[in-house]
């Protein structure tokens, strides 16, 4: 090879490492940042979504623009996040949904949850709310359980789909108290309410958005929340750890970037999401949501998908249930 061919190679290298030196530590952005959301409007993922776009392009004076990509249980707009340039300017917003997605399509999911997509925060948590019919004649999760075990069927527990997290929480709850319960899928939590609410089923797990309604009305009882801790929307109900330590499943929210994004990017979001949870119409939605906010490192958020992973990873194969 030539003197001149090596000279060329060496400048083409130092160019594109100067380049790339200088993206990471440009001011950032310098451009409008893609928000993607990888489901419909109106959703609780999108309206979190669309409030937080809202106070980034505040923080940073870009605009946010918030991308719906629906499909596969959200798959379809985290793998468009995963395959976008890792420059900061595409953003992904979800759910936990994405680490079910790792247990239960593990066999068909086109990219690994773990390594090709960063952490940047944890956004927001809410309870699963256990709650029952009330011709169920059990007021707390002691005396469901023992109705449980009594019944030579158990009771019958609705679940907002397979996969879902109402539906490994209800398999968790055969697990936990070895009660021969029959679970009934609907297709999503508006549906599993009512049929919990028009006495279809006995009991179940779901968010509180999705129960509010009927909980106001009496049309059913809230025993115990799902979260390792109360929580802010309701302090008085008990939580299933407390009675079943380990039984802990909620509905989580938070933001990624493409795997390999600059460091001062991803500390910059952090910066700006944590910024945002603590304005004060931000936590007034989240309190009529039935959200915490949380706000956590990058670190936190890889904790709690690798935990969430490995606990959803033991009930499947518990249970039996076939993943693809």
């Amino acid at each position: 090879m030539s003197h001149r061919n090596i000279a060329g190679r060496i400048t083409l290298s130092v160019t594109l490492a100067l380049g790339i030196a200088t993206a990471a530590t440009a001011a950032y952005p310098e451009k409008p940042v893609r928000f993607i959301v990888p489901f419909s409007t109106g959703g609780g993922t999108d309206l979190q979504g669309r409030l937080l776009a809202d106070k980034l392009r505040a923080g940073l004076g870009q605009n946010f623009l918030v991308e719906n990509r629906t499909g596969n249980g959200g798959l379809i707009g985290a793998e468009a996040v995963t395959k976008a340039a890792p420059d900061g300017y595409t953003v992904l917003m979800t759910s936990a949904s994405i680490s079910l997605n790792a247990v239960m399509q593990k066999k068909s999911i086109r990219f690994d949850l773990l390594k090709d997509l960063d952490p940047v925060t944890w956004v927001s948590n809410t309870a699963l709310v256990l709650a029952v019919h009330p011709s169920v004649p059990a007021r707390s999760v002691k005396e469901l359980v023992a109705l449980s075990l009594r019944a030579p069927s158990g009771l019958n527990i609705a679940a907002n789909g397979v996969g879902t997290t109402s539906h490994l929480s209800a398999e968790m709850f055969k697990q936990f108290t070895k009660a021969k319960s029959v679970i009934i899928q609907y297709k999503g939590g508006g549906p599993s309410g009512l049929g919990l609410a028009t006495g279809e089923a006995d009991m179940l797990f779901n968010t509180p958005p999705a129960l509010m309604p009927h909980i106001n009305a009496k049309r059913v009882r809230a025993l115990a929340v799902s979260t390792e801790k109360p929580t802010a929307w309701n302090p008085a109900l008990p939580t299933m750890n407390t009675f079943y330590p380990g039984f802990v499943t909620d509905q989580w929210y938070a933001v990624f970037v493409p795997a390999g994004t600059p460091k001062n990017v991803v500390t910059t979001l952090n910066a700006q999401v944590k910024k945002a949870l603590d304005a004060k119409e931000v936590r007034e939605f989240y309190r009529q949501q039935a959200l915490d906010p949380m706000g956590s490192s990058p670190e936190e958020l890889t904790k709690l998908i690798k935990g969430e992973i490995a606990k959803y990873t033991d009930i499947v194969q518990k249970a039996g249930i076939k993943t693809r």
